[in-house]
């Protein structure tokens, strides 16, 4: 079995497995190790700090065709081998999060945006909510909650979920987060959009004195209506109905 070269732990993961009894359809759960190994192709990364294997001190990155700087590894887990990853963007993320720990909760909620996942970013604001009315003055004093809703990406170039969500084409997503976090106006909704908001528990807070996220520019200076209007495609009747647009001088949108 393989060891890491660091620690000269088994390089496994144990994993719960769901085991249904035909006799009476119980599920139980059994235990399993799976690969959890990354082999670089030249020595061990041993830190999120550095590109540098912390035994022979051999820079274990390289430059691909753009230039960028990566880290080339073969990675084995239980999703099988992938040659040739570039392990670099996790591990500088990881090392971000490892001084911002706070910050987790919004990188979950950007990966939500990207793949769609509309539960789970309702179960994390509610979430929020509950940790919110938990805390107590002193506490809410001394740590100023994060804006999930609101939070733009220092790692990605500045976008919000609204970026994330035009990026990757998650119509109800972007729908979702126009109901929760602009002053778009209720009557401008779709009425199946309203209806799943109230199927699904969305709640609407008042937006009085809160930031529009379409606001929201990223690195570029681009809205979520000036990406739209680059990506063009599916997004063309977004631009037509001037949704992504926020109100200016009380002035709405017109649809």
């Amino acid at each position: 079995m393989s060891q890491c070269t660091a620690c000269g732990k088994p390089l496994t993961l144990e994993i719960d497995l769901e085991v249904e009894d035909e006799s009476d359809h119980d599920a139980t759960g059994s235990g399993s190790e799976v690969p959890d190994s990354v082999e670089l192709t030249q020595c061990l990364l041993d830190s999120y700090e550095i590109v540098q294997c912390p035994q022979c001190s051999k820079d274990v990155s390289s430059r691909n065709s753009s230039g960028e700087e990566q880290v080339l590894c073969n990675l084995n887990n239980e999703g099988g081998l992938q040659e040739g990853f570039d392990i670099l963007p996790i591990l500088k993320e990881e090392s971000y999060l490892r001084a911002f720990p706070e910050e987790r909760r919004c990188r979950a909620f950007l990966e939500f945006c990207a793949e769609g996942d509309v539960g789970a970013i309702l179960d994390l604001i509610n979430s929020d909510e509950d940790e919110d009315t938990s805390m107590s003055f002193n506490e809410e004093a001394a740590t100023k909650p994060i804006d999930v809703l609101r939070y733009q990406d220092p790692m990605g170039s500045l976008s919000t979920g609204l970026h994330v969500a035009i990026s990757n084409g998650r119509e109800e997503i972007v729908w979702l987060l126009l109901f929760l976090a602009s002053s778009l106006e209720l009557h401008l909704f779709p009425p199946d959009v309203l209806d799943a908001a109230r199927t699904l528990g969305a709640k609407r807070e008042e937006q009085t004195g809160k930031v529009d996220v379409r606001v929201l520019e990223d690195s570029n200076h681009r809205t979520a209506e000036n990406l739209a209007q680059q990506l063009g495609g599916m997004w063309e009747p977004w631009i037509q109905s001037k949704r992504l647009r926020p109100k200016v001088d009380g002035i709405l949108p017109i649809v």
